[in-house]
C-alpha cells in the first residue's frame, strides 16, 4: 500500500531565489547545444521563415505551459519534485506517478544529450581529437556527476560564472553576424530547401524543441527554492521571454549572414568564423559552457525528481532513491542512478560519430518533454475547468482555455514529431496510470479530479433536466428496497442484473424511529451497505433514512430521492414471506404506483441454479406490461450469467381465432422490439394454473404482469400469486408505469 505525503520534501533543501534557483538554470538550459550545434541547421533545413514559425509554435506551448504551472504553483504549497509534484498534487497519483517516471527519464536522458552536444562541439572545433570522441563524453560526464553530487550550491555557483561566459559568446557571436548582415541573403534562405535533403517539418521540430524544454530545469529546483510559487513563476518566464527573443534574432541573422550551404553543413564552424574581432575563443568558450551547464542543470533536475517520486512510495522498487544528504537533503542515490542512466546512453551513442546519433536522442527527449508539459496543462485545466473554490492562485493571468490550448498543442505536436513515438509515450502513460490505479493510496492531499468531475455531471444534470424525455432514452433507474443487504442479498443482486451497467441503482433502508436518537445507526447501516457494496463489486449507491414509521419512510423516499433530474423509475420489492405482512405492503405498492413508478415484485422459492432448459417465460397480456417485461429480459441477457438464457414470450387462449391475434400481436411486439425472443401461443381450455405449471416448470425466471391491488383486496392478492408462483424458483410480478416502450 503506497503512502502519499503532503509533501515531498522534508524542507531542509537549499534557499534561492527566482534568479538563481529558476531563471539561471533555466535560460543556461535554453541556451545551450541547440543553439550552438543546431539553429543554423534548422535555418538552412527550412528557411528563416519556417524557422521563426517553429519557435513561435514551441513558445506558445511553453507559454501555455508556463501559465498552467505557474497557476498550480500559486495555488498550493509546493515541495520537491517539479513538475512531478505540481501533476501529482493536482490530477491525483496515478497520473503523477506515471509522469513521474517519464519525466525523470526526460530529464535524465537530457543529461547524457547535452554532453553529447559539448563532446562533438569539442571535437569539432579541433578535429585532431576526433577520435576520442566517447573518452571525453565519458570524462565530462564524470566531472559534472561530481560537481552535482557534492552540492547543488557549487553548481549554482559555476552557473553564474557560465552566464557571464555565455553573454560574452552571444555578444561575439551576434555582433559578428550584424557585420556581416546581407538582406539579399536573407531573402535567399528565407524559404525551406526544395532538394531532396529537405528533412520535413516534424524532424526540423523535433531537432529544435529541446531547446524549450529548459524551463524543466528550473521548475524541477522547487524544492530548493526560498519561496517557490512567486520564484517559479518569474523565473520561468523570465528565462522563456528572453530565451525566445535571442533565437528569434539568431535565426534572423543566421539567415542574412550565411550561405545556405555552410548553414546545413558547418552550423557550429559558422559561429567561431563570424565572431566579434577574430574572437572565437570566446564562442568556442560560450559553447563549451553553455552545454556543459544545461547538462549541469539536468543533473540537478533529474534526480531531485526521482526524490520525490520514490517518497510518495507510489512503486516500492524506488523507495531507496527517497533518501538525502543529512546537510541539504542532496539526493545522492537518485543521482547516481542518473549518473548510470548516462554512461549507458553515452556509450550507445558515441559508438557513431555521427550527428545523427544526437538527433536521435533529441527525438526521444523532445516526446519525453512534450508528454511532460502536456500533462502539466492537463492538470492546469481540470484545477480551473472543475471550478473547485480551493483553486484560487496568485497567479491572475490564467484561464482553463490557457490549458487547453497547451494540452492540444503538446499533444498535436507529439504526433508532427512522430506519429509511433506519440502513440507509444501516451501508452506508457496509459499503462503506467492503470498499474498504479491498482494500489490503494493513503493520501494526505487532494487533487481536482473531484472538482473537475463535479463540474461536468453538474452541467450534464442541468442539460439533462431541459432535455425532452423520449421512450428511446429509457433507461433502468433501480431503487431497491434493499433492507439489509447482507440478509437479502439475492433481491441486490437482481436488481444488479436488471439495470445491467445501462441505468443506475440505489439500495436503500428505511430505520424507524427519531433521527436524533438513531444518527449513529443511520451512519452505522451506511457503512455496512457500503462495505457490502465494495465486497460484492456492486456498482450503485446506498440510502438510509430514517423516519417515525416505515409508511412515511417510503414514501418520502420515492418522492424526494433523485439525483438531480435522474429519479427513480423502478422500485424492486422482495415478497412478504408471510400474509399477516401484506395489507402494508399493498399499501406500498399504492404508494408506489401513486408516485408513478414501475413496480417489481421478486419472488423466490429457490436459488437459481442456472440449469436445465435456461430459459426466462414472459407471460404476456398486453403491450403496457408486456413491453417492460421483454425490456427487462432482454437487460438480463446482458449479464453473463444469463447470457445463453433463452427469452420465449408466451400467451395462454381458448380458442382458436384468440390464437391467430395473439400470435399476431406477440410477433410484432418481438420484431419492432429488436429482441431476440421466441413466440409460443397454447390454446388451452385448461386453468392459467395448469398450463403454466405445465410450460414453465423448467424456466429459470418467470414473469407476469399485474395491475394494483386495491387495499381491501390484499389478501386475495397475496393467496393469488403464492399459489400460482410457489412452484417455481424465482418469478417477476411487474406492473408498468407505460414509459418504458419497446415499440419507440
Amino acid at each position: 500500500m503506497g503512502k502519499m505525503s503532503g509533501t515531498s520534501s522534508n524542507n531542509k533543501g537549499n534557499q534561492f531565489g527566482a534568479f538563481g534557483g529558476v531563471f539561471t538554470p533555466s535560460i543556461l538550459t535554453i541556451l545551450g547545444v541547440i543553439m550552438f550545434l543546431r539553429t543554423g541547421y534548422i535555418v538552412g533545413q527550412g528557411g528563416v521563415f519556417l524557422a521563426l514559425i517553429i519557435l513561435v509554435l514551441a513558445e506558445l506551448i511553453v507559454l501555455a505551459t508556463a501559465s498552467s504551472m505557474s497557476a498550480i504553483a500559486t495555488n498550493t504549497p509546493v515541495y520537491g519534485g517539479g513538475a512531478y509534484f505540481l501533476i501529482s498534487r493536482s490530477i491525483g497519483p496515478q497520473f503523477g506517478g506515471a509522469i513521474g517516471i517519464i519525466l525523470f527519464l526526460a530529464q535524465g536522458l537530457s543529461v547524457p544529450f547535452y554532453i553529447i552536444g559539448f563532446s562533438q562541439s569539442v571535437v569539432q572545433s579541433f578535429p585532431v581529437i576526433k577520435p576520442y570522441l566517447a573518452i571525453i563524453a565519458l570524462l565530462t560526464t564524470l566531472l559534472l556527476f561530481t560537481v552535482a553530487y557534492l552540492s547543488a550550491q557549487v553548481a549554482i555557483r559555476i552557473q553564474y560564472v557560465v552566464m557571464a561566459l555565455l553573454t560574452l559568446s552571444l555578444v561575439t557571436m551576434f555582433g559578428g553576424a550584424i557585420l556581416r548582415f546581407d538582406p539579399a541573403l536573407l531573402m535567399e534562405n528565407w524559404s525551406a530547401l526544395t532538394t531532396p535533403d529537405y528533412i520535413g517539418f516534424g524532424n526540423i521540430f523535433a531537432i529544435f524543441f529541446p531547446a524549450v524544454t529548459g524551463i524543466l530545469a528550473g521548475i524541477n529546483m522547487s524544492g530548493d527554492l526560498k519561496d517557490p510559487g512567486r520564484s517559479l513563476v518569474k523565473g520561468t518566464f523570465a528565462a522563456i521571454t528572453v530565451g525566445g527573443i535571442i533565437y528569434g534574432g539568431q535565426m534572423i541573422l543566421s539567415g542574412g549572414s550565411q550561405m545556405r550551404t555552410d548553414l546545413l553543413e558547418r552550423p557550429f564552424q559558422i559561429y567561431l568564423n563570424q565572431a566579434l574581432f577574430g574572437f572565437s575563443f570566446l564562442v568556442m568558450g560560450g559553447v563549451f559552457a553553455a552545454t556543459l551547464s544545461s547538462a549541469l542543470g539536468s543533473y540537478l533536475g533529474s534526480p531531485r525528481v526521482l526524490q520525490a517520486f520514490a517518497r510518495d512510495e507510489i512503486i516500492p522498487f524506488f523507495k531507496p532513491f527517497s533518501r538525502g544528504s543529512s546537510e541539504n537533503d542532496e539526493p545522492r542515490a537518485a543521482m547516481l542512478l542518473t549518473f548510470l542512466l548516462t554512461l549507458i546512453v553515452i556509450g550507445l551513442a558515441t559508438r557513431t560519430e555521427d550527428i545523427g546519433a544526437f538527433d536521435y536522442v533529441a527525438r526521444i527527449v523532445t516526446m519525453f518533454f512534450l508528454s511532460t508539459y502536456a500533462m502539466i496543462n492537463l492538470a492546469a485545466f481540470v484545477e480551473s475547468f472543475g471550478k473547485n473554490p480551493s483553486f484560487r492562485p496568485r497567479f491572475r493571468k490564467f484561464h482553463w482555455s490557457i490549458a487547453l490550448l497547451g494540452l492540444c498543442g503538446s499533444v498535436a505536436a507529439m504526433f508532427i514529431v512522430d506519429v509511433y513515438a506519440a502513440l507509444i509515450a501516451i501508452s506508457l502513460i496509459a499503462l503506467g496510470y492503470f498499474l498504479i490505479s491498482r494500489r490503494v493510496y493513503e493520501a494526505a492531499f487532494g487533487d481536482a479530479r473531484r472538482g473537475f468531475l463535479f463540474t461536468l455531471i453538474k452541467h450534464s444534470l442541468h442539460r439533462l433536466y431541459k432535455g425532452t424525455v423520449h421512450p428511446k432514452n429509457w433507461r433502468p433507474t433501480m431503487l431497491v428496497l434493499s433492507g439489509n443487504p447482507e440478509t437479502r442479498a439475492s433481491l441486490m443482486h437482481f436488481g444488479i442484473w436488471l439495470e445491467a451497467g445501462r441505468g443506475l441503482l440505489t439500495a436503500a433502508v428505511i430505520l424507524p424511529g427519531r433521527l436524533a436518537e438513531r444518527i449513529s445507526d443511520r451512519k452505522k447501516t451506511l457503512q455496512e451497505m457500503d462495505n457490502y457494496f465494495n465486497n460484492e463489486g456492486i456498482s450503485g449507491f446506498s440510502e438510509v433514512l430514517v423516519t417515525e414509521k416505515f409508511d412515511e419512510g417510503l414514501r418520502t423516499l420515492i418522492q424526494a430521492q433523485s439525483i438531480g433530474p435522474i429519479k427513480p423509475n423502478t422500485v424492486l420489492l422482495g415478497w412478504p414471506m408471510q400474509e399477516k405482512r401484506i395489507v402494508p405492503y399493498v399499501r406500498h405498492l399504492s404508494d408506489i404506483h401513486a408516485a408513478g413508478l414501475n413496480i417489481l415484485c421478486l419472488i423466490e422459492n429457490a436459488k437459481v441454479s442456472f440449469a436445465g432448459s435456461l430459459r426466462i417465460d414472459i407471460w404476456w397480456r398486453g403491450y403496457k406490461n408486456g413491453s417492460l417485461m421483454l425490456i427487462l429480459a432482454y437487460l438480463l441477457t446482458l449479464n453473463w450469467e444469463w447470457k445463453r438464457v433463452k427469452i420465449r414470450v408466451l400467451r395462454h387462449v381458448k380458442s382458436k381465432q384468440e390464437a391467430k391475434k395473439a400470435e399476431e400481436n406477440i410477433d410484432y411486439l418481438i420484431g419492432e422490439s429488436r429482441v431476440r425472443a421466441e413466440k409460443k401461443v397454447i390454446i388451452s381450455d385448461e386453468s392459467f394454473k395448469s398450463v403454466l405449471d405445465k410450460h414453465s416448470e423448467n424456466a429459470e425466471l418467470v414473469l407476469f404482469g399485474f395491475s394494483k391491488p386495491d387495499e381491501e383486496k390484499a389478501h386475495e392478492f397475496y393467496k393469488q400469486f403464492t399459489d400460482l408462483t410457489k412452484n417455481f424458483n424465482r418469478v417477476l410480478l411487474v406492473n408498468s408505469n407505460g414509459e418504458a416502450d419497446l415499440l419507440a
